[in-house]
């Protein structure tokens, strides 16, 4: 490369003006930025994703946006993803974003804040030290974290317009992504612009990026740019621009040749020429062409470009000077030939410097040697070690462990990393925690033994209790990163990584045989929670394996944790004596060593059980006792579940509206500290509430809300189901038998917990029936009671059980039902029989539930229905009571007379249907007094007169009406009744059409169920 530096001689000397000052194309482009500041000023939030190849000029199109919004009085906020060797800064460009706004707006960001600084200085530390404000670790934190953030810009946008810009969004580490996807997400309100840029590409197929942007892409609020290389019309504006002359044509067509239409490589092409190179000079090497310029640089500034290669995105002029080991003097003139050749820059609104593009930056680095990036690295890691003041208190423990890793020192870069690890767990950077404890593990046989023994776990892993060791004299062990690793694995997502290390840890205790019990127990814990949150069973052959490690042993932290592993899967899938019992011992080991948080986790769940096995004061008392301690002392996550489980035991009992209250007050405390997972399980539980209240138009928006926003699969399972039950209620199969389909693919099949199986089956059964296939519904219940009904699951078992009562009944007298339906009715008795009926309205459910085995078996009585109406009246429950109205009205008009009564009670139905909006059971009470003639308006009733309740068949359609009720065929009924199988044909078409069914198993379950084929209504 010596012929090409020579040439270009003078072009360290001369400052050549590279980038054009006329803004070339891109009209389209920066149209889409303004447009949507518009709209923004106007009160809506824009969000636009600008990409492009590294050169295309996406941050000059920003620039010329952001002229703009400052002509318009908007308020810029910038910050750029940093790319620190193989690692990113957790939060960087939030955090440098945020400092913006701290530096514009100081009195604002304090009143946006204010309440809420403990959590924000995790982002921003100049609002506080977010040790002091430990909130805990756990999977609500990030996400309190991230709310908070959404929340103070939407607060600080409310009365002045705000432009986000994050650059270089390639770079950005998991903690970012999550947080910008989450922002993108999320925020409704306020003018704001969030502007977003990164490099196209670089987008390889398993970029993490990659995802993001697809998922991205689906949401209708987010515009995406992408920016195309220039045309040859538009290499030649910015040739002109450049050189302020009309440029020769063969220049032209030389440099859009050579370039391609980058506009980063036309300048550097221009200035190449300028200085003296002819164009074809250059090497057809991507990186000579971006190294040419540097190595013309003076020597001094050639060294300085290459530490400033090496240290980051950016470096700060302190700790360039410590690196560089030059006189003041020497660097400045060093910098200042950086600067004229428009290779570095200083950083707005700081003290330091950066490349002016990032290939070119990257170029210098990969040519550095080995041994020479190494030494840079131990130089930088060294000078902050010195002066840790030469960087910002939030980078510095990343930098330095960065540092020290690439320097290839795994005795100062073991503990390096470590400290690091603990500074991004503080900022619920969990994702980065992993990487950086993957980053320890890969160190661990490396570091010196002196230097291992020297870390202590009460330093650097918190993740689970202590194991009966001394923290303050025992050494770190390999099994106390692993525990640490897979849960900031769980928190940040990554269940399948933390599963693989859990597995690792189990491996390695057994192959070792350490005799380490508690350690063992804590991980097969663990191991149970990730497979069941995977969908992999159940757990309950690792928390059995727990219990055995722990048995006999003196109580202890661990012991308490794994006895309330046990507690809570007994909670989900068998509340009986096992787990009464368990729940009960967590408490007390907790007690006996003081494990505050345990202890409240662990009566939270004493208190579900015992309302489910049926002492309900005190379990109710019990868990409101641990939401008031909870909220005390700010265990925000553990006082959102006690919201969770006091409004579901509170459902379970009939007290929806109660229930509904508790969850209205846990959502407005999981929003006001950004606990959004627990926002969702609340969702849930208020859904459901408000189905059962018959409040169905609010419950499915909730539930459409819910399935929106979910963070996780259960509650997303959750909202599918209750618009499925909503659904199936108004007669909507289609759709009830989708959304069931949808819950089912959420909850997955591996661990059937039976408050999602039954509720499940009860909409299956509902869809069956609608559909008429009896024997679908029939198997359904069978396979449903088949896996039992455990205490505390009378509440989703009484409602399917109803459900297949009322399809047998609803099915009497139709052939293809006959054959087994003892069976079936002796099965439904079976269930009620294993069902407690703790509440009135269960008590209720099992009335009817009586009552419509009786009219399956043709002996109801309005006497006894005239009590199943009287038993729902008090309950809040207008579904059910609608259609026990109209049982009670059908049986009176059976059993004759009654007629103003049972037109009182069709009204009411008929009222509630309408409010509710279940087509189903408006059509099946107008059916009703269709056939006795009964006016659904309050006016007085025509006689009724024999014949009239037949729809206008004829004597002939009746006739062809109780064949087809028969199960048989068009030829059948013409052999029967004499007459050619077309007859037949048009017989059934016009029956069809005067009942409005829409098939032959319709019409018969119809005139049943109206007793239209009973022998005084058609003969």
């Amino acid at each position: 490369m010596s012929d090409v530096t020579d040439g270009c001689a003078m072009l360290g000397a001369v400052e050549t003006r590279s980038v054009s000052p006329v803004f070339v194309g891109r009209a389209g482009e920066l149209t889409a930025l303004t447009e949507a500041l518009s709209r923004a000023t106007a009160g809506e939030p824009q969000a636009l994703l600008v990409g492009g190849e590294a050169g295309v000029g996406k941050t000059r199109l920003i620039e010329e946006f952001l002229d703009t919004a400052c002509e318009r009085d908007a308020v810029v906020a910038l910050g750029g993803c940093v790319e620190l060797g193989a690692d990113g800064l957790p939060f960087a460009p939030f955090a440098a974003a945020l400092r913006g706004l701290h530096r514009r707006l100081p009195e604002e960001l304090k009143a946006a804040a204010d309440g809420q600084e403990g959590e924000l200085a995790r982002l921003l530390p100049e609002l506080g030290d977010p040790g002091s404000h430990d909130s805990g670790t756990d999977e609500d934190s990030t996400a309190r974290l991230f709310e908070l953030t959404v929340r103070l810009l939407e607060r600080l946008a409310a009365d002045r317009t705000i432009v986000l810009v994050l650059e270089d969004l390639h770079w950005a580490d998991a903690s970012t992504r999550h947080l910008f996807t989450y922002l993108l997400r999320t925020l409704r309100r306020g003018r704001i612009v969030v502007v977003a840029s990164y490099r196209a590409d670089d987008i390889h197929r398993r970029h993490p990026l990659r995802p993001l942007l697809a998922e991205l892409d689906r949401l209708r609020t987010i515009r995406r740019i992408e920016l195309p290389r220039f045309t040859r019309a538009e290499v030649h504006r910015q040739l002109t621009g450049i050189l302020a002359a009309e440029p020769d044509p063969a220049l032209v067509e030389e440099v859009f040749a050579r370039s391609d239409g980058n506009a980063f490589f036309v300048e550097e092409l221009v200035v190449s020429h300028e200085a003296g190179c002819a164009v074809g000079q250059l090497s057809d090497s991507l990186r000579d062409l971006l190294l040419v310029r540097v190595e013309t640089l003076p020597e001094d500034a050639q060294r300085v470009a290459r530490i400033v290669a090496e240290g980051g995105s950016t470096v700060e002029y302190g700790l360039l000077a410590a690196v560089a080991r030059l006189s003041e003097d020497e660097l400045i003139e060093a910098l200042r030939a950086a600067v004229g050749a428009n290779i570095l820059l200083a950083v707005p609104d700081g003290d330091g410097y950066r490349f002016r593009h990032s290939l070119v930056r990257e170029a210098v680095s990969d040519d550095l040697l080995p041994g020479e990036r190494s030494r840079l690295n131990r130089r930088y890691a060294e000078a902050l070690e010195a002066d840790p003041t030469l960087v910002r208190a939030d980078e510095r423990a990343t930098r330095v462990a960065t540092y020290w890793y690439h320097a290839h020192d795994p005795a100062k870069a073991l503990p390096a990393v470590l400290r690091a690890s603990v500074a991004t767990r503080k900022r619920h950077a969990y994702a980065e925690q992993l990487g950086l404890l993957e980053r320890a593990m890969e160190l661990w046989d490396k570091a010196p033994d002196e230097v291992r023994r020297a870390l202590r776990p009460m330093d650097y892993a918190e993740a689970y209790p202590p194991c009966g060791c001394d923290p303050e004299t025992t050494p770190l062990g390999y099994l106390d990163l692993l525990a640490e690793a897979a849960v900031a694995a769980r928190l940040s997502g990554e269940r399948e990584r933390a599963l693989k290390i859990g597995k690792m840890a189990l491996r390695l205790l057994d192959a070792e045989d350490v005799g380490d019990p508690l350690r063992a127990a804590w991980f097969w814990t663990e191991k149970a929670r990730l497979q069941s949150n995977l969908g992999r069973g159940d757990g309950s052959e690792e928390i059995a394996r727990a219990q055995e490690l722990v048995k006999g042993l003196p109580p202890s932290a661990v012991h308490a944790v794994v006895l309330v592993g046990a507690a809570g899967w007994g909670m989900l899938r068998n509340p009986g004596p096992e787990a009464l019992a368990a729940a009960e011992r967590a408490v007390e080991y907790a007690r006996l060593v003081k494990a505050e948080s345990i202890e409240l986790n662990a009566r939270l769940t004493l208190g579900t059980i015992m309302t489910a096995a049926g002492d309900v004061e005190a379990g109710l008392a019990e868990m409101h006792a641990v939401r008031e301690r909870t909220t005390a002392i700010g265990q925000y996550g553990e006082a959102s579940r006690a919201h969770i489980n006091i409004s579901s035991s509170l459902e379970s009992l009939g007290r929806s509206a109660e229930a509904v209250e508790v969850t209205d007050s846990g959502i407005r405390l999981a929003r006001t500290y950004g606990l959004v997972d627990s926002v969702g399980w609340i969702e849930a539980n208020r859904a459901e509430s408000l189905v059962s209240l018959g409040r169905w138009d609010e419950a499915r928006e909730t539930a459409e809300r819910l399935r929106s926003s979910a963070t996780s699969t259960k509650p997303l399972g959750s909202a599918s189901l209750r618009l499925a039950q909503i659904a199936a209620a108004r007669g909507e199969t289609d759709a009830a038998a989708a959304h069931l389909a949808a819950a089912r693919a959420a909850y997955g099949a591996r661990d059937p917990i039976p408050q999602y199986t039954l509720p499940m089956a009860q909409v299956a059964v509902a869809v069956a029936a609608a559909e008429g296939r009896v024997l679908d519904v029939r198997a359904e219940l069978a396979a449903a009671a088949e896996a039992g009904f455990p205490p505390g699951t009378h509440r989703y078992a009484w409602p399917l059980v109803l459900t297949a009562a009322v399809a047998e009944a609803d099915s009497r007298g139709l052939p293809a039902a006959d054959e087994g339906r003892a069976d079936a009715l002796a099965l439904i008795r079976r269930c009620v029989r294993s069902l407690a009926a703790p509440a009135p309205v269960w008590a209720a459910h099992s009335q009817q539930v009586s009552e419509e085995l009786a009219r399956a078996e043709g002996r109801e009585s309005a006497a006894r229905w005239a009590e199943v109406v009287a038993a729902y009246e008090p309950l809040g429950r207008p579904a059910e009571l609608a259609r026990a109205r109209h049982r009670l009205a059908d049986a009176l008009l059976v059993e004759g007379g009654h007629r103003e009564e049972a037109a009182a009670l069709l009204r009411e139905a008929r009222a509630t249907a309408v409010a509710l909006g279940s087509r189903a059971l408006r059509e099946d009470v107008e059916l009703l007094a269709a056939r006795a003639r009964l006016s659904l308006t309050p006016e007085k009733q025509a006689p009724a007169e024999a014949g009239d309740d037949t729809f206008g068949l004829t004597p002939r359609e009746q006739d062809v009406l109780r064949l087809v009720a028969a199960g048989r065929t068009n030829r059948q009924i013409a052999e029967e009744l004499f007459i050619s199988p077309k007859t037949a044909s048009v017989h059934v078409s016009n029956i069809l059409a005067k009942l409005g069914v829409s098939g032959r198993g319709e019409a018969a379950a119809l005139a049943h169920r109206l007793h239209l084929l009973d022998a005084d209504a058609v003969l």
